[in-house]
């Protein structure tokens, strides 16, 4: 049967299990927008190409399905660029489709013309072109392939518009590859084994590859063995925090206490997390040249082994897998209690909470969200110094119920919570934002309002970029430039979005407007006005201004 391209593209992804896509229309690819007219994917209009690439990245680190994003030519490309960033650095599977000029205007420097295997080629982990019609099924089911398989990334597939529309007989691919994953029992044996015979391990988890099953399974490794297990930068839901052998996670504000027992550590098990720049403090706890211990090095991409870190032992595995082996280990025998007791303490005195000035104190806003949110309810955040309020003092309860990039990118939060709320409407969905994180993206109030999300988003206003301030009064203290900020009233402008917002100025204020705003039944904006010295956790800007 002849279909045009567009059509063949859509059937495609309908056989390969695709729910949900996230777009910002454009001309490029008016016949993928005709061929999902009437399939039953939802397609949801987004209001800048940043904003679509976020959400499918959010969808893929929820799923563990390729999150998809269509997005036109030029400059809706080059929008989109943020969130192939965060997906591939943040080991998220993701395929992003660009409309082309035509194929017969190449080389001209067509109106929008754009080379995307140079521009993506160092961002994504396969970026193509697909020029004939027949094989957009071949090329679409070897995308999901790539984005899924070994350390999962983001796929590009640019599609000429002449492609798009013009007519093929071809038949679908079939649907997702179906793997059987191998045990690893003995693997797991001789891991096990090999720690035994240290006398102060850290097991450190972290990369893709988790689910709720996971969790449980770490939680009865780590207590049948009694190690400590650190988290990686913002996988800080992949343990129960309660559980009494976590001990922390291995962000940018770090506790000091963790990054010591790190450097105390005469051995690393390392599952899933790459040992990255953020985990080891810009390489400095763990030294790539000359480490100070042992460490074994469990990773689904065999190429991870020795990218940095030259392990002592190495295996290819991905996580899910390899921890679901050690959970059906018995105790090996060796006694770290003493040790694991020690960093869960450092752990339990880290998250209570430390004053900061202010009216609104942002420690006890967090800790009354970790104590009054259900277990299941979904934190997402993007960049900025309040994030740390986050890391350090919300208690993560359950898989799945946080949503942050391990690149470091801001604006990624709003995007996110939209996403989640839409993939799962029935929990609670809460938005860390600093001032100017949510400017980045808070266009995206059009999208949830569209489509019925429903995020409650805290908006940290301090007036400035605090992280960078922060830097700035350390290196030129005193001299101030390029991180003040004019903010518009957010609980105003969330009500013209057709949501819900307040305004709080005292801590004890936060509680009934929260309730309110998850009782409107519409998204929502709750501003905190926070005083300008609270720069973190422990710094405050008169404690770190110059003269």
């Amino acid at each position: 049967m002849q279909r045009h391209g567009g059509k063949i593209l859509v059937d495609q992804l309908v056989a390969l299990g695709v729910r949900r896509v996230f777009s910002v229309p454009g001309e490029s690819f008016l016949a993928a927008l005709d061929g999902l007219y009437d399939v039953g994917i939802d397609n949801i209009i987004c209001r800048q190409e940043g904003g679509v690439a976020m959400m499918a990245e959010a969808y893929g680190k929820m799923t563990g399905q390729p999150g998809v994003a269509f997005v036109t030519r030029g400059p809706g490309a080059t929008n989109a660029s943020a969130g192939i960033h965060i997906a591939m650095q943040d080991s998220t599977p993701m395929v992003l489709f660009v409309g082309q000029i035509r194929a017969q205007d190449r080389d001209r420097e067509a109106f929008q013309e754009v080379d995307y295997k140079a521009m993506f080629g160092g961002l994504a982990k396969w970026v193509t072109e697909v020029n004939q019609t027949e094989r957009l099924p071949e090329y679409i089911a070897r995308a999901f392939n790539v984005a899924t398989s070994g350390r999962p990334g983001p796929v590009v597939l640019a599609l000429p518009e002449d492609m798009l529309s013009a007519m093929a007989d071809v038949a679908d691919t079939p649907g997702p590859l179906i793997e059987l994953a191998p045990t690893f029992s003995s693997v797991a044996q001789d891991a096990l084994h090999w720690l035994s015979g240290f006398d102060r391990p850290l097991v450190v988890v972290g990369g893709p590859h988790w689910s709720a099953q996971a969790a449980t399974d770490l939680a009865a490794f780590a207590q049948t063995q009694n190690l400590p297990v650190a988290l990686g930068f913002r996988r800080q839901d992949y343990l129960d925090n309660r559980h009494l052998n976590y001990v922390g996670d291995l962000n940018v504000g770090i506790n000091p206490k963790l990054a010591q027992r790190v450097r105390d550590a005469d051995a690393l098990l390392v599952i899933g997390s790459r040992l990255g720049d953020i985990e080891t403090q810009g390489y400095t706890l763990v030294d790539p040249a000359d480490p100070h211990c042992a460490i074994l090095h469990v990773h689904a991409d065999p190429g991870e082994h020795g990218h940095v870190y030259h392990p002592d032992v190495a295996v290819t595995a991905d996580a899910v897998s390899f921890t679901r082996a050690l959970s059906r280990l018995p105790a090996c025998g060796t006694d770290w209690a003493d040790w694991t007791k020690a960093a869960r303490a450092d752990y339990d005195a880290w998250k209570t909470p430390q004053d900061t000035p202010g009216d609104v104190k942002l420690e006890q806003v967090i800790a009354w969200l970790s104590d009054n949110l259900p277990d299941d309810a979904i934190l997402t955040n993007g960049a900025g110094n309040y994030a740390a309020f986050l890391h350090r003092y919300f208690v993560f309860k359950g898989h799945g119920t946080q949503l942050a990039p391990t690149s470091g990118s801001m604006g990624y939060g709003f995007p996110a919570a939209i996403s989640a709320s839409l993939e799962h409407p029935d929990q609670t969905v809460v938005c860390l934002a600093g001032d100017g994180c949510f400017q980045m993206t808070l266009n995206e109030m059009s999208t949830a309002a569209q489509h019925g999300a429903t995020p409650i988003t805290i908006v940290v206003n301090n007036g400035r970029y605090g992280t960078i301030r922060m830097h700035q009064e350390k290196h030129y203290p005193g001299r101030v430039s390029g991180t003040q900020l004019t903010n518009p009233d957010f609980a105003a402008l969330a009500l013209a979005y057709g949501g819900h917002g307040e305004t709080v100025t005292k801590t004890a204020d936060f509680p009934a407007a929260f309730n309110r705003a998850q009782n409107s039944g519409k998204h929502a904006v709750i501003e905190l006005l926070v005083s300008e010295d609270a720069l973190s956790t422990s710094l405050t800007l008169s404690g770190l201004a110059g003269p």
